[in-house]
């Protein structure tokens, strides 16, 4: 069983930042990426950001490019969201994903995290 553990949520001002963070743990299993989507409430999941594996190349949705910076670790198999100048639009619960689909930058989930709250005050 594989298990993805998000942290990092919590209640900041608009203008601020967090840092997101998940952990794979569990059973050894293949990943071709690791990424964050997110759903905000009355609204659908939506891509977030992206970060391949093997060699840290990453892809962002127009909404947080320039803001959002996802990164790896892969000795503590994690992955972090870091994310400065948060917007109110921004608030979200914020989902770690795993694929091993190569579609680019991601299409179709293996794993899911329970998820984290994000939320941000104007």
């Amino acid at each position: 069983q594989v298990q993805l553990v998000e942290s990092g949520g919590g209640l900041v001002q608009a203008g601020g930042s967090l840092r997101l963070s998940c952990a794979a743990n569990g059973r050894t299993f293949s990943r071709y990426a690791m990424g964050w989507f997110r759903q905000a409430p009355g609204k659908e999941r939506e891509y977030v950001a992206v970060i391949r594996w093997s060699d840290g190349m990453s892809s962002y949705a127009d909404s947080v490019k320039g803001r959002f910076t996802i990164s790896k670790d892969n000795a503590k198999n994690t992955v972090y969201l870091q994310m400065n100048s948060l917007k109110p639009e921004d608030t979200a619960v914020y989902y770690c994903a795993v694929t091993d689909d190569s579609s680019w930058p991601i299409r179709q989930v293996d794993y899911w995290g329970k998820g984290t709250l994000v939320t941000v005050s104007s």
